[in-house]
């Protein structure tokens, strides 16, 4: 059989897409919900951490959804540039931590989001 049977690359960004966006609501929608709480425990503000989690969460429907993906995307690659920054800087954290989360998770969404940015995220999409 021929191997190429199987490429398909629109398929692949939007499965790659659809896991990105079941992340993001995933660890967005607690942030709306429990915004003191989690700002307490992020050493963050209430508003901060509601508005990561609005970001989160809206950019997580759009690429679920496939709207305004590149957008989504770019948003989220921000937000996860700040993350790695926040668990370097602030918390001292290491790529690979044994005792904490270190920022590799973080690292492969930064990519993830990237590679749907400079793809546009394939065309399965509500929105082409």
């Amino acid at each position: 059989m021929d191997p190429s049977v199987f490429l398909n690359a629109n398929l692949g960004l939007l499965i790659l897409r659809l896991a990105v966006a079941i992340i993001f609501l995933y660890h967005g929608l607690p942030k709306l919900m429990k915004a003191g709480m989690m700002g307490q425990m992020m050493g963050m503000s209430g508003g901060e951490v509601f508005m990561l989690g609005m970001i989160e969460a809206l950019s997580g429907i759009g690429l679920l959804l496939g709207i305004y993906i590149q957008l989504a995307s770019i948003l989220l690659s921000i937000v996860m540039v700040g993350a790695i920054y926040f668990k370097m800087t602030k918390w001292k954290t290491r790529f690979s931590a044994m005792d904490k989360t270190g920022w590799e998770f973080d690292f492969i969404l930064l990519a993830s989001n990237l590679a749907i940015f400079f793809t546009g995220g394939g065309y399965y999409r509500l929105i082409q």
